[in-house]
């Protein structure tokens, strides 16, 4: 099965997406933690996200996961018949 660019593009743009959700808690610090806090704002409000460097690491993390995904589908590993018969489901 062949795949276009536009699938491909697709695929990363959602794995980009969840790894974002996956990335965005770390090195967090909200103002009840560091004690400081403008008036009248939630506690739990961050105080610094960093969501460019979140999303930097994103970018690498899901690149490094798209392309051994990539590999593995090239090599054979990761097609719909090898995992069908993985989970015991006749194709």
């Amino acid at each position: 099965m062949a795949y276009t660019i536009s699938t491909w593009f697709a695929i990363y743009f959602v794995l980009w997406w969840v790894t974002l959700f996956v990335t965005l808690p770390f090195g967090v610090r909200s103002q009840h933690e560091d004690g400081v806090g403008a008036p009248g704002t939630d506690p739990g409000a961050p105080i610094a996200a960093q969501l460019g460097r979140k999303m930097i690491w994103t970018t690498i993390i899901s690149a490094i996961v798209f392309a051994t995904a990539m590999f593995a589908y090239n090599a054979g590993y990761l097609s719909i018949e090898r995992l069908s018969r993985l989970m015991g489901m006749p194709f």
